[in-house]
C-alpha cells in the first residue's frame, strides 16, 4: 500500500509542472450598432421575427490575458425574438495589443424596449485563439445593457487556461 501511495504520489508531482491552471478575467465590452442587419418575420405570431447582424465592439477596460490585452473585435449575433425577449447566440472575435485573436462563442436572453436591446446576460466560452493564445480554453458570464448612446455596454468575467508549455 506504501509503495502504491508513494507512486500516486510521485506521478502527481511529476505532472505538476505540465498542468495549467485557470486564471480570473474580467473587462467591459462596448458593441455598436448593427451593421448589417437582417430580420425577417417568422409569420406564426405577431412579432415573432429571427435576426442576425454584425457589431463592431471595442474594449473600454480590456481584459488581460496571459499578459496581453483585449482591443477590438466583432460579435456576429442570431436571434429569435418574441415580443420584448430575445433568445440570442453568437460569436465573438476580439484582436489582442499584440496582434493575437481570441475566438468566443456566447449565449444569453436580451430584451427589448420600444423595439431596440435593452439588457443582455448569458454565458460564454472560448473556441480558440491564435499565437501566444492558441489552444485557450475557459469560460464565462456577461451582463449588461445600452448606454445613453445607443451601444450595448457588456461587464464579462471567467477563466482562462492555456495549454502548458512542455520542456
Amino acid at each position: 500500500m506504501r509503495i502504491k501511495l508513494l507512486v500516486i504520489l510521485g506521478l502527481v508531482l511529476a505532472l505538476a509542472p505540465v498542468a495549467s491552471s485557470q486564471t480570473k478575467t474580467s473587462g467591459t465590452l462596448s458593441c455598436g450598432k448593427p451593421d448589417p442587419a437582417y430580420s425577417i418575420e417568422v409569420g406564426d405570431r405577431p412579432g415573432h421575427t429571427v435576426a442576425i447582424s454584425k457589431f463592431a465592439c471595442t474594449w473600454t477596460t480590456p481584459m488581460e490575458i496571459a499578459d496581453v490585452q483585449t482591443k477590438d473585435g466583432y460579435d456576429v449575433t442570431y436571434g429569435d425574438a418574441s415580443g420584448a425577449k430575445v433568445r440570442g447566440s453568437g460569436y465573438h472575435v476580439s484582436n489582442m495589443s499584440n496582434g493575437d485573436k481570441i475566438y468566443v462563442r456566447f449565449q444569453g436572453n436580451d430584451t427589448m424596449m420600444d423595439g431596440k436591446p435593452s439588457t443582455t446576460e448569458g454565458t460564454w466560452s472560448y473556441t480558440g485563439g491564435t499565437g501566444k493564445l492558441k489552444g485557450i480554453r475557459g469560460k464565462g458570464t456577461y451582463k449588461g445593457k445600452t448606454d445613453s448612446s445607443g451601444n450595448m455596454v457588456a461587464e464579462i468575467e471567467g477563466d482562462y487556461e492555456l495549454p502548458a508549455v512542455r520542456k
